[in-house]
């Protein structure tokens, strides 16, 4: 149960890459630049109290080099590979191996 919310996760995380992918290469057509939209500023775009939220709570819980850091810097990527990532990872996590069989495996 759990490895299926994992790839479901993963699965809803690759769908938003593919928007963002999308939206970014539909940018790049029309400016004929390469246009890579940092998840910051689509987060922004789509919700601003959330991120603001998300930024203070980060800055009292935490030590504020974490949001200054590590958070910020993600938030700097293109949100198309972040996702990607995202979906990578939660994909991983809910991989089932195939159990080996063989002749020296146990049945």
């Amino acid at each position: 149960m759990i490895r299926f919310v994992f790839r479901l996760a993963a699965m809803v995380a690759l769908a938003i890459s593919v928007i963002m992918a999308v939206l970014d290469t539909t940018r790049s057509v029309a400016a004929s630049a390469l246009v890579m939209t940092p998840l910051n500023a689509s987060w922004l775009a789509v919700s601003p109290d959330t991120r603001s939220a998300l930024e203070t709570f980060v800055r009292a819980k935490t030590n504020p080099l974490v949001w200054d850091g590590a958070i910020a810097w993600v938030l700097n990527q293109p949100g198309f590979a972040v996702f990607a990532a995202l979906a990578f990872l939660l994909y991983a996590i809910g991989y089932r191996r195939e159990r080996p069989k063989g002749k020296f495996a146990p049945t």
